[in-house]
């Protein structure tokens, strides 16, 4: 009995996510009242992890009984989306994880632990992609609690809530990757951009990104190597001859997002020295 009862103890505090406790200090929810170094607001990176069994269970929470999806795949919804900040700042998240407002997180009522999901503000258009750890918020009116930083990202920390677009990103066991009810496409054609595709993930700047993968001597090693690269991702590639050295970069790219994740599988491929720039060349 002592054991069931220490299970069930610790479940319910984690199960509380981002609701009203006893246990934290500040009685009020506020952003960081502190001095901080700002946060870079980088997304976040989106991959294959196992959902944790323990966060699959049915669970209640203020009278009302919860079921979480089996899995994410395919998920979207619209609805209002809230934050929170400061007052849950460093304590245990339904994942059983650290809480910190400024990383790229998210607490849901019933998506799989963990989650990856894009976030469009469509009151603005900006977006944000943050990695969902946490069970909340507990209101029927919002869908969604984002991170300080991530609603800081989409724009609308200064207000209670806005109204967004949930799309789950979801990547298997074979790194196949389905974007919301979007088709199913292999991580390479998610990776992959053409000069023509627009950019998803809307930035402060326009820059041209580059990911410079190698710098040899050999013109026609270069060239080979580009040409390669290019097919199996399906991205331009340049060859710039600076001080007598053959640049091979891929690009121009606009999507921070994919971006992150062709440099991932560069580095996983035989270019562990790759990285990206930004130049208007």
């Amino acid at each position: 009995m002592r054991t069931q009862f220490w299970f069930c103890l610790i479940t319910a505090f984690m199960l509380t996510g981002c609701q009203s406790s006893s246990r934290y200090a500040q009685h009020s929810d506020s952003a960081p009242t502190f001095v901080y170094d700002e946060p870079t607001y980088t997304n976040a990176e989106p991959k294959y992890e196992p959902y944790k069994a323990f966060n699959s269970r049915p669970y209640e929470v203020l009278g009302k009984r919860y079921f979480p999806l089996q899995t994410g795949k395919g998920y979207e919804a619209t609805g209002f989306a809230s934050w929170y900040g400061q007052k849950f700042h460093g304590h245990l998240t339904s994942n059983g994880e650290t809480y910190d407002m400024f990383a790229m997180t998210a607490a849901h009522k019933t998506l799989p632990l963990p989650s990856y999901v894009k976030v469009t503000n469509l009151e603005n258009g900006k977006t944000a992609i943050v990695r969902v750890n946490d069970r909340g918020p507990f209101h029927d009116n919002r869908i969604i609690d984002l991170s300080y930083a991530a609603a800081k990202k989409l724009g609308y920390h200064q207000n209670g809530t806005t109204k967004v677009k949930l799309e789950v990103i979801y990547f298997d066991e074979n790194n196949q990757v389905t974007v919301g009810n979007g088709p199913t496409v292999s991580y390479q054609q998610y990776a992959g951009l053409t000069p023509q595709t627009p950019d998803a993930d809307t930035t402060a700047s326009a820059e041209d990104i580059y990911i410079q993968v190698a710098a040899v001597s050999d013109e026609t090693r270069a060239q080979s190597v580009s040409t390669l690269l290019s097919n199996l991702y399906n991205v331009p590639a340049i060859t710039p001859l600076i001080d007598n050295i053959y640049k091979l970069r891929l690009g121009p790219l606009r999507d921070k997002f994919k971006v992150q994740l062709l440099l991932e599988d560069l580095k996983k491929n035989g270019y562990p020295g790759a990285y990206q720039i930004r130049e208007n060349l």
